[in-house]
Parts: C-alpha cells; sequence; structure tokens
C-alpha cells in the first residue's frame, strides 16, 4: 500500500463518523428516557412514591433504557473501509473514485499499459491530498423536527441546580429502598451548676462531672441536666435522700434541689455512679447593726446625730433607725430609712434627721437600730436612750403652745386639760398681739380636740400648734425661709435618688444586664421640686421685701449692682437645673443647687452681690486650678510613659545589636556555632523578652486609653467652667489616641506621646491665660491698694502670659505661693486659711464618691487603679 499514514487516519476518522451517524439516532430513545428519569429523580419526585415503589421504576426505566438500546443497535455494524472511501470522496467532491485506483491492478503485463496506469495512479495520489473527513451529520433533526432532546437537556440541567449538593442523595433514594438503621445513642453528658441566693449577689457554681468539692450559700439551689447515654432515669442522691430525675424528653432528664445543709451529692444510673461531689453549705448569719458612738445632739443645729454600723456576710439590704417615746413604750415608733449604697458588707456613716419639728422633740426617747438582709433575717442594736433636741422659742404664747403640745404627746387622752388650756390662752388675745390668724388657729384646735374623736385627730392638733408657735416666733419671713429649707432639702433628696437609679443601672450593664434610665415619673417628680424651690425663693424674696418695708418704711430697691439675686437670675439657674435633669446630669443639677444655696445663705448674711461675684469667681478660679493640676499631672504621667518607651526601644536596639554581633561571629567562624542545646535556650530568652516586650506595651496602652479618658474628662469640665476649651488639649487628645492605637499594634509610640506631652504643657499654659481674662487675679493681690475688680481684669488682659504664674509669688512667699517663715512680720495667724463651704464641700463629697466607685471597678487598668488609691489617700 502506497497510500501512507495520512490516507489510513482519514479512513479511521471517516469509520468513526460513519459509526457515530449510524449510534446516535439508535441510542438517542434511551438517552432521551434516561434524561428525563434523572430529571424526575433529582427534582425529588420520586421521593413521593412508597418505598417499595421507588426500586421499581428505576428497574422499569432501566428496562426501557435497554429495550430501547437492543431496538437501536441490532442491526448495527462498523463501517468498513469501502464505505470509509465512499464517505471520504463524497466528503471531499472526488469523481471517478480514486481511492479505488489506489487498489486496482492492470489486467496485463503490457509495459505501455503499466506506464498508463502508473501515470494515472499518480494523478489519483495528487487528488488524495485534498481528502476531507467532513462532521458527522447523524440526521437526528429529521427524527425531532420540535427538539425534544434540547428540553431534556434544559431540563435536567435545572434540575442539577435545583438539587445541588443533594443530587447524589437525590439519586441514590431514587434507586434504592429505604432502609431503617439504627442510629448510636450519643454520648452522656452532664450538666451540674448551684444558683447561690439573688440577695448574695453571688455568680452560679458550675460543678465539674469529673467530681469534687464545693462550697455554696445556704439556700442555693442545685439543677442538674443529664442527656445521652444508654440506661433508665438517673437518680439524685443527696446524703440519705434519693430524688429521681424528671423526663424532660425520650434521652434528656434533669433535676433540681435546694440545699440547705452539708451533704455528699452523687447523681446514680442503673446502680452505676455517674458522679458525685461533696458539698459544704455556708449558713447565712443575721446581720450586725450597733451604735459606734453614744448617739446625741449634733455639734452644730438641732439635728440628731445617730453614729451607725452595720455589717452582713452577703450585704445589708435594709438599715432603720427606730425611735419610741419612752413615757409611751406601746406608742408607734416612728422610723428613719438610713440610705445604704447598694447592699454593702460592711457600712458605717453618720446620721443626722432634724427631728426639733417631731411632736417628741424635748421628749426622753429610746433609739436602736433593725438592720435586714436579702434572707429577710433582722439583727437589732441596743438601745440607746436620748432627749431628742427641741426649738428654743422666746415668744410666751408660742412656748406654752409647745408645751401643751409635749403633754399631748405624753398623754393624748388628756383632751380636757388641752381645751382647757386652749380657751385660757384664747381668752388673752394682747398676749398674740391680737392676730386674727393665731386666734383662729386656737380656735380650731381647741373644737378638733372636742369634736373629733379619731386618734389622728391629736396629731393633726399637734401640727397646728407646732405652725402657730412658728408663726409667732418667726413671722412672714421665717415662716418663707422655713419652707424654702424645706424645699431645698425636698429637691436634694431627689437628685439623690436620681444619682442613685443612675448608679443603679449602670452597674446592672456592667454586670451583663439591659440598662434601665431613669423612669419618666422620677424625672417628673424631679422637676416639681425644683419649681417649689423657684416658687419658695419667690415668697421669701416678697417677704424679705415686706419686712424691709415695714422696718425702713420704703420698698426694697432693685438696684442690679447690690440685689443678689433677681427673676431672671432665678430662672437662668432653675431652667439650667431643669435641663440637667431632663439629660439625667444628675452632678450638674447639684452643683447649680449647691450655688444657689450659697446664693441663698449670702442673702441670708447680708453680703452684697460684688462679694458674691467675686467669692463665685474665687471658687471658679479654685476649680480651674485644680484642673490645671490635673493637667500637669497628666504631664508627669505621660513622661514617666514616654521614658518607659525610650527604655523598650534600648532594650530591643540592645537585642538585635546582640543578635546582629552573633550572626557576624558565626559568619567568620563557622566552626563556633553553639550547640543546639544553647541554640534553644538562647531562642526561648530572645522570645520570652519579645513576649515580655508585647505584654509591657499592652499595659501601657492601657494606661494610654487611661490617660485619654481623664484627658476628656477635663476639657469637658474645663469647658463648663469657662466655656472654651484650649484646642491644644484636642491635640493632645488626638496624640495620646495615636499612641494608644500604636502601642496596641506594637509599634513605637514616642513621636505621637512627644507630641502629646507638648500639647498638654500648651495647653495648661492656655488654661492659666484665659483663666486670668475670665476671672482675674488671686483674692488679696491688689485689692488691698483700692483696686476694683474690674481694673484688675484689664490689669490682666494687659500682662500677657506669665501672669497667673506671678500672681500669688512675692516676697515672703514660696513658688507655689505658700507663706514662708522667713518673710518680714510674717508670723502665721491664718488669716489665708480659708473654711471651704457647703458647695465646696459638697463637690468634694461627689468628688469622693466618684473615685471610690471608679476604685471599686478592678477591670480598669492597674496605672490608673493606683493614681486614684494615691488621690484617696491624699484627700
Amino acid at each position: 500500500m502506497m497510500e501512507g499514514r495520512p490516507l489510513a487516519r482519514r479512513r479511521r476518522l471517516a469509520s468513526l463518523a460513519l459509526a457515530w451517524e449510524a449510534i446516535w439516532p439508535a441510542i438517542w430513545p434511551a438517552l432521551g428516557l434516561l434524561g428525563v428519569w434523572l430529571t424526575i429523580a433529582l427534582l425529588g419526585l420520586p421521593l413521593l412514591l412508597p418505598g417499595w415503589a421507588r426500586p421499581l421504576l428505576a428497574a422499569a426505566v432501566a428496562a426501557g433504557i435497554g429495550a430501547a438500546l437492543w431496538r437501536g443497535l441490532r442491526g448495527f455494524a462498523w463501517p468498513g473501509t469501502d464505505p470509509a472511501d465512499r464517505r471520504l470522496e463524497r466528503a471531499s467532491n472526488l469523481p471517478h473514485r480514486p481511492l479505488a485506483a489506489l487498489t486496482d491492478r492492470p489486467a496485463t503485463d503490457d509495459p505501455v499499459a503499466q506506464a498508463v496506469w502508473e501515470i494515472h495512479r499518480d494523478r489519483a495520489l495528487a487528488s488524495i491530498r485534498r481528502l476531507r473527513v467532513g462532521l458527522p451529520r447523524p440526521g437526528l433533526a429529521t427524527r425531532d423536527p420540535i427538539a425534544l432532546r434540547a428540553a431534556v437537556g434544559l431540563s435536567l440541567l435545572a434540575a442539577l441546580v435545583i438539587a445541588g449538593p443533594e443530587a447524589p442523595e437525590r439519586l441514590r433514594r431514587a434507586i434504592l429502598p429505604p432502609v431503617a438503621i439504627a442510629a448510636a445513642p450519643p454520648p452522656m453528658r452532664l450538666e451540674a451548676w448551684v444558683t447561690p441566693p439573688a440577695y448574695t449577689g453571688a455568680a452560679p457554681v458550675f460543678l465539674d462531672p469529673a467530681g469534687g468539692s464545693v462550697s455554696v450559700p445556704a439556700g442555693s439551689r442545685l439543677q442538674v441536666a443529664l442527656s445521652g447515654g444508654t440506661g433508665g432515669a438517673p437518680e439524685l442522691q443527696i446524703g440519705n435522700n434519693a430524688q429521681p430525675f424528671r423526663a424532660l424528653d425520650g434521652r434528656s432528664f434533669g433535676a433540681e434541689a435546694v440545699l440547705e445543709q452539708g451533704a455528699r451529692l452523687s447523681i446514680r444510673r442503673d446502680a452505676q455512679e455517674v458522679a458525685a461531689w461533696t458539698l459544704s453549705v455556708q449558713a447565712d448569719q443575721p446581720p450586725v447593726a450597733r451604735f459606734t458612738e453614744t448617739p446625741g445632739r449634733a455639734a452644730r443645729g438641732l439635728a440628731t446625730r445617730l453614729p451607725w454600723q452595720a455589717e452582713d456576710d452577703w450585704g445589708v439590704a435594709t438599715l432603720v433607725a427606730e425611735i419610741r417615746l419612752k413615757a409611751r413604750p406601746d406608742a408607734a415608733p416612728h422610723v428613719i430609712e438610713i440610705a445604704l449604697s447598694g447592699q454593702p458588707r460592711q457600712a458605717r456613716g453618720v446620721s443626722a434627721p432634724d427631728l426639733s419639728a417631731h411632736p417628741w422633740a424635748g421628749l426622753e426617747v429610746e433609739i436602736l437600730l433593725r438592720a435586714k438582709d436579702g434572707a429577710g433575717q433582722e439583727g437589732v442594736s441596743a438601745v440607746a436612750a436620748i432627749a431628742l433636741p427641741e426649738r428654743s422659742f422666746t415668744h410666751p404664747v408660742a412656748q406654752q403652745l409647745i408645751a401643751l403640745r409635749k403633754a399631748l404627746s405624753v398623754a393624748p387622752d388628756g383632751r380636757a386639760d388641752a381645751r382647757r388650756e386652749l380657751d385660757r390662752i384664747a381668752a388673752a388675745p394682747e398676749a398674740f398681739e391680737h392676730d386674727t390668724t393665731t386666734y383662729l388657729a386656737i380656735r380650731a384646735a381647741r373644737h378638733r380636740l372636742v369634736r373629733d374623736r379619731r386618734a389622728d385627730a391629736v396629731g393633726e392638733v399637734q401640727d397646728i400648734l407646732w405652725e402657730t408657735a412658728l408663726a409667732l416666733e418667726e413671722g412672714r419671713a421665717e415662716r418663707t425661709a422655713r419652707a424654702l429649707a424645706e424645699a431645698r432639702q425636698q429637691l436634694r433628696e431627689a437628685l439623690q435618688e436620681a444619682q442613685r437609679q443612675q448608679q443603679e443601672a449602670q452597674r446592672q450593664e456592667q454586670q451583663g444586664g439591659e440598662r434601665q434610665d431613669r423612669n419618666t415619673e422620677q424625672r417628673q417628680e424631679t422637676d416639681r421640686r425644683i419649681q417649689e424651690l423657684r416658687d419658695a425663693i419667690r415668697r421669701h424674696l416678697e417677704a424679705l421685701a415686706e419686712r424691709l418695708q415695714r422696718e425702713n418704711a420704703e420698698a426694697m430697691p432693685f438696684d442690679p449692682q447690690n440685689r443678689l439675686m433677681d427673676r431672671r437670675d432665678l430662672d437662668r439657674r432653675t431652667d439650667r437645673m431643669r435641663e440637667a435633669n431632663r439629660q439625667d446630669r444628675t452632678q450638674d443639677a447639684e452643683r447649680e443647687l449647691a450655688e444657689l444655696e450659697e446664693m441663698l445663705r449670702a442673702l441670708e448674711e447680708g453680703r452684697t452681690a460684688r462679694n458674691e461675684q467675686q467669692e463665685r469667681r474665687r471658687q471658679q478660679r479654685q476649680r480651674g486650678e485644680q484642673q490645671m493640676g490635673v493637667v500637669q499631672d497628666m504631664v508627669q504621667r505621660q513622661t514617666r510613659m514616654l521614658d518607659s518607651g525610650h527604655q523598650r526601644a534600648e532594650a530591643d536596639q540592645q537585642r538585635r545589636e546582640a543578635d546582629r554581633r552573633a550572626q557576624q561571629q558565626l559568619n567568620r567562624s563557622p566552626w563556633a556555632r553553639p550547640l543546639p542545646q544553647q541554640d534553644q535556650q538562647q531562642q526561648q530568652q530572645r522570645a520570652e523578652a519579645e513576649q515580655q516586650a508585647r505584654t509591657e506595651a499592652g499595659r501601657e496602652a492601657r494606661s494610654q486609653r487611661a490617660l485619654r479618658r481623664a484627658l476628656g474628662e477635663v476639657m469637658q469640665q474645663f469647658g463648663d467652667l469657662t466655656g472654651e476649651v484650649p484646642p491644644q488639649l484636642g491635640r493632645a487628645d488626638q496624640a495620646m489616641r495615636e499612641a494608644q492605637e500604636q502601642l496596641t499594634e506594637g509599634q513605637d509610640a514616642r513621636d505621637a506621646q512627644q507630641r502629646a506631652i507638648r500639647e498638654l504643657q500648651e495647653g495648661a499654659r492656655q488654661m492659666a491665660q484665659q483663666m486670668q481674662r475670665q476671672f482675674g487675679q488671686q483674692d488679696g493681690e491688689g485689692e488691698e491698694e483700692g483696686d476694683e475688680p474690674g481694673e484688675m481684669m484689664g490689669e490682666g488682659q494687659g500682662q500677657g502670659e506669665g501672669q497667673d504664674q506671678a500672681q500669688e509669688q512675692g516676697p515672703g512667699r514660696d513658688p507655689l505661693g505658700r507663706r514662708t517663715r522667713e518673710a518680714p512680720g510674717a508670723q502665721d495667724t491664718g488669716s489665708d486659711t480659708r473654711v471651704p463651704d457647703e458647695a465646696e464641700q459638697l463637690r468634694t463629697r461627689r468628688l469622693q464618691e466618684e473615685l471610690r466607685r471608679r476604685g471599686a471597678e478592678r477591670e480598669r487598668p492597674q496605672d490608673e487603679l493606683d493614681y486614684i488609691d494615691r488621690l484617696l489617700r491624699r484627700f
């Protein structure tokens, strides 16, 4: 054969094309049936049939596919060489069957015929080089004119997309019948925990399934849950008492029990012990309450001083003082509730209630303390006998009315004697200046004693007698001042209650619960107290004006330079208090109340508006100086953190330098390579040093965050004080934030810390200049020479930077402005020592309470906790 390999390859391809043209139309019905069944199976339709019908359907489909294949392929024979040559000739458009000439032979051996045949054969070979196989043409379109094959293919593709990863499982379930396989039982899981009583505030104690010893408070609830495993219902055994578990479902069980005494706890199942613990129960002791000192009258005022102490193993829930009249032990006691911060385990303090207006004032009473814990147990202190402080009256009729009031307290049944005494007083109206109001009050008390036989009528008559005695003793101005004091006290109590609710909400949020804001009722109550205070101040000012008119025969002049408080100032302060109350800023409301009380006290003492303004400016200046001191302390703390950063950087540099020298030494002397054990030890030391550096950087990041938070508080307070925050403090806050982020990521934060120090120092200078512009010089500087405040302010503005630092320096004073012993004629007489007023004391108490609260939050950074401890020890 001379046709070569190309012709043979084309013949094979032509045979394959002919075979495909014969096979594809023959197997198409079987493939179409298979595609329809696969589509149905992937869509999950066979799952709707009973389990036994699924394999039958699969078998029927398989039989149909086999029958279709047999029917289509039964007459198939593989194409030979001649059909392949004919296909090649047709596909290549070669006439006269040139491929047959390759296999033909001349009939004779004539040389001329042989030569002609060779020429004909060469021409045939030349035409063979253009042979083409052509694409197969099975002619399926003529048998499927509506393209059902495309519909089957698209349906199968859509079914595959719908089935997704479940396609193999759906095909398997469409072929195989469902077989119920018994699932292996899940492993046994045991959970046991003890929940202490809610009043203890203790967290639940989870018991180790391996066993052990646990100590819990009495009254704790044990809860056990057991699931999985094999066997019957388990049994809970506490000591000698057995308790079966209750079934939660087929394989889960649960049991609960209250632990009142210690015992061995075990869980048994099918006569086998699953787990066991030894529980010891701590008995809840009753609280203890005692007087730390003998109760008595306060050093100042008419308050009753009650120094108390209470303690309980799980916290004192309530503490009250019960006062009983010694002359009438069977009378209902007067109860005074002593406020506690939460439920402290140990607490002590001094309560100073003002009982001078109580009907028992001036009488012998017995006082005891009664403490109660969360379990309802009570502890009672020893009884202390004192005489309640009473107010002294100088008006004769007032003295008689108070004596009658005390007599009714001792003997409430002596109405007849009291009626005769009231008749005697009313019969001499000249004793009370023929005052109609006093006469009507005496007659009303007399008729109520006679006609009202209720037991409460005696107390109502005592109230009338008290009010009448006060009216006689004080007059209207004193009555309005007393009403004003009561309104101030009620508002202060309302603000304290609001602050207590805020602290309780913050404590609930820290413990993982939902924070509950102040309710509307409490906020409305505080607003009502603010309005009552506002009305009381207005009435008191009117009463003072009337008294001044009576005494001086002229109305109170309205001079903005001399009058302490006008209506606009009152409105501004009460509006600020209301706004602070609406925004839950109780500390700001208390500060406004303290300043308002200071103004009222100045009014009572007769100060001028100029002195009050200077005093207020001095207080503001002192607060500003305190804030400046805090900023200076921040500079020192930031400097220490920068020093620590330098030390870490130097240690890191030394470590890298040591590694570099070691590597160079190794390169110069390869035989000096350390032993594997030494190399491992060096790597371990290097890893420990890096871990220590990361730990130190994390601690520095937390300290930086705490310092930045403190700076934010200072900025807010200084803004509230002056109305403007130096921009340098804002840039310092930004630098601190960058330093915190860099320390958290383990990067070098020295540049940001240096910028923070510079901005803090510049911010402190700006704070000093701003305080100088707003509040002027210190008291006593320049005023001795007759300078007016306005002149001092102008002088302070013109002197520029550094004035605030030199305003308290001079001969006889140290750099901090304190008087030295070497000053000429500077004997220390205490003239420059000032006793803090009530507003400053209130603010100091609030600061101390806030520091103690933050110091109790042990999750704060250690540096911040140490700083708070130093402040508490100092103040």
